[in-house]
C-alpha cells in the first residue's frame, strides 16, 4: 500500500488543490479516470461549448441584422470545420495538461477509476492508495431517466454530441434546461430542426419566470418548443428515432421523429461510482455527498468540492471551494465557503445570466422591492434595437441591499458582473451609483434597474 499525504480524486478542480498541495511539499496522488483529464468544464462542458455557441451567435446575429437595415447572407456553414476546432483545442489543452501533470513534483498520477475499499482507503487499477487527507472532485455525469426504449436507440448527452462528424438534419432534446436550450441554439444556427420537449410548465427553471417566458418566445421561431410534456417512450426507425409524448395539459398523447435524440434533463453525483460509504462519507437522496461550510463530509479529513457535492454546480464555484478547502488545509485555516453571491449564465440566445435570490424566493424571508428595466431604455439599447431584453432587481427594502439581479439579452453574463461585486462586498444600491457609467453603453441598463425598484413592486 502506497501512503499519501493528500489524495485528490478527480483533476478539474480538484487539479488546483494537488497543484497546492504538491507545491507546500506535500506528497500528493492525483486519481482521474481519463482518458480525458481536466474535468468536465474542460472537455464537456464550459470550453467546448462555448466555442461551439460563439459561432451560432455570430450566425444569428447576421441573421437579425435586417432589424439594422442591413441585409446580409450567410452563403455556407462548415459544420465538419467547427467542430474539429472544438476538438482540435481539447486535445492541445490534454497535451499541455499531461505535460504539466508529470512534471509536478511530489505528485503522483494515477489514470483510472478509484473507489473506496475502507477508511481513507482507496484502490485503482489494483493498487491501494491511504491518505491522510482525501478531496473528492469527482464530478458528475448527465441524467439518463428511466424511458421506456431509451437502452434500445443510440442517444446523444452534452459529452457524445461533441464528437458528431456531420450536422444532423433533425434533432429532440429532451429536457429544457440550461444545456438543453444552449444546444439547441446551436443545432438550431447550424441549420438543424430543433425540437425541445420540456416535461415542466416552462424552460430553465431556475429562472425568473418572465425570462424564462421570454427565452420561449424568442426561441420560437427558430426552435420548436414543447413544455408540459412528458416523455412515455422511444423506438429506434428506420430514418432516426421517434420519441412518443404525453401533453400534461390535454393529456393528448402524440410522436416526434428526428435523425437524432439528445438527453439533458440534469446531472448526477459520480459518488456512487467511488461507494463512498465504505469510508464513512454521507450522500444525499440524490447521491450528492454532504458536505459543511468548509466542504468537510461527515469523515474527518475527507473533502468534497465541485459537482460531488451539488451545492453548485459551476465551474467558478468548483474552483472556489476548491481553492478555500486547499487554503484551510495547508495553512490552518477555518474558511467557510459563501454561497450568497454565486453568478450563473445561460448562453441561449438571448443570453441570461442571474445572482441572488429569485423574486419568489426573496418575498419568503424579506420586505423588497422590485424594479425592471429594459434595454431600450438606455441609449445603447435603443442603438442596438433591443427592445425585448430587460433587467430586474430585488432590493431589500429597509436596508435597499441587493438580494437579486438577473438579466436576459445581449451581454448579460458580463453586465451581472458589477452587481456581483457589489453583493459580495455586502453593498447596496448606493454602490452602483457611486461609480460613473460612460454613455452610452449597455452598462447604463444596472443602475437603471436598481433605480427603478419600487415603481412597480
Amino acid at each position: 500500500m502506497k501512503k499519501y499525504d493528500a489524495i485528490v480524486i478527480g483533476s478539474g478542480c480538484g487539479a488546483i488543490i494537488s497543484d497546492e498541495a504538491a507545491g507546500h511539499g506535500l506528497k500528493v496522488a492525483l486519481v482521474d479516470k481519463g482518458p480525458l483529464i481536466g474535468g468536465t468544464c474542460l472537455n464537456w462542458g464550459c470550453i467546448p461549448s462555448k466555442m461551439l455557441i460563439a459561432v451560432a451567435d455570430r450566425i444569428v446575429d447576421i441573421q437579425q441584422a435586417k432589424k439594422l437595415g442591413v441585409a446580409a447572407e450567410i452563403k455556407s456553414i462548415d459544420f465538419r470545420a467547427i467542430m474539429n476546432r472544438m476538438r482540435r483545442s481539447r486535445r492541445e489543452s490534454q497535451k499541455h495538461l499531461r505535460e504539466s501533470t508529470g512534471q509536478t513534483e511530489n505528485l503522483d498520477f494515477y489514470e483510472g477509476e478509484a473507489r473506496f475499499i475502507s477508511d481513507y482507503t482507496l484502490e485503482v487499477n489494483g493498487e491501494k492508495l491511504e491518505g491522510e487527507h482525501i478531496f473528492i472532485a469527482s464530478g458528475s455525469r448527465p441524467v439518463i431517466p428511466p424511458i421506456r426504449g431509451l437502452d434500445k436507440v443510440e442517444y446523444l448527452t452534452n459529452e457524445s454530441v461533441l464528437e458528431l462528424k456531420e450536422r444532423p438534419d433533425s434533432l429532440i432534446i429532451i429536457g429544457g434546461g440550461y444545456i438543453a436550450v444552449e444546444f439547441g441554439h446551436f443545432f438550431a444556427a447550424m441549420g438543424t430542426k430543433v425540437t425541445i420537449l420540456e416535461m415542466a410548465d416552462r424552460l430553465v427553471l431556475s429562472e425568473e419566470p418572465e425570462i424564462a417566458d421570454l427565452l420561449r418566445l424568442k426561441l420560437m421561431p427558430r426552435i420548436v418548443v414543447h413544455t408540459g410534456t412528458r416523455v412515455d417512450s422511444v423506438e429506434k426507425r428506420q430514418s432516426g428515432v421517434r420519441v412518443f409524448v404525453k401533453d400534461d395539459k390535454d393529456g393528448k398523447s402524440r410522436a416526434f421523429t428526428a435523425q437524432h435524440i439528445m438527453v439533458a434533463v440534469g446531472r448526477r453525483s459520480n459518488s456512487i461510482v467511488l461507494q463512498v460509504d465504505k469510508t464513512g462519507v454521507e450522500v444525499d437522496e440524490r447521491g450528492f455527498i454532504k458536505v459543511n461550510e468548509h466542504m468537510e463530509t461527515s469523515q474527518k479529513n475527507i473533502f468534497a468540492v465541485g459537482d460531488a457535492n451539488g451545492r453548485q454546480m459551476f465551474t467558478h464555484m468548483a474552483n472556489r471551494e476548491a481553492a478555500i478547502v486547499a487554503h484551510n488545509v495547508l495553512h490552518g485555516a477555518d474558511m467557510a465557503v459563501d454561497y450568497n453571491a454565486v453568478p450563473h449564465a445561460v448562453y441561449s440566445y438571448p443570453q441570461i445570466a442571474s445572482v441572488g435570490l429569485r423574486e419568489e424566493e426573496a418575498r419568503k424571508d424579506h420586505d423588497i422591492l422590485v424594479g425592471k428595466t429594459s434595454y431600450y431604455e438606455t441609449a445603447k439599447g435603443e442603438a442596438i434595437m433591443e427592445t425585448e431584453g430587460f433587467a430586474k432587481a430585488i432590493v431589500e427594502k429597509e436596508t435597499d441591499k441587493i438580494l437579486g439581479f438577473h438579466i436576459i439579452g445581449p451581454y448579460a453574463p458580463e453586465l451581472i458582473q458589477e452587481v456581483v461585486n457589489a453583493m459580495t462586498s455586502g453593498g447596496n444600491v448606493d454602490e452602483l451609483n457611486v461609480g460613473i457609467h460612460i454613455h452610452p453603453s449597455l452598462s447604463e441598463l444596472v443602475p437603471a434597474t436598481v433605480n427603478s425598484v419600487g415603481k412597480d413592486s
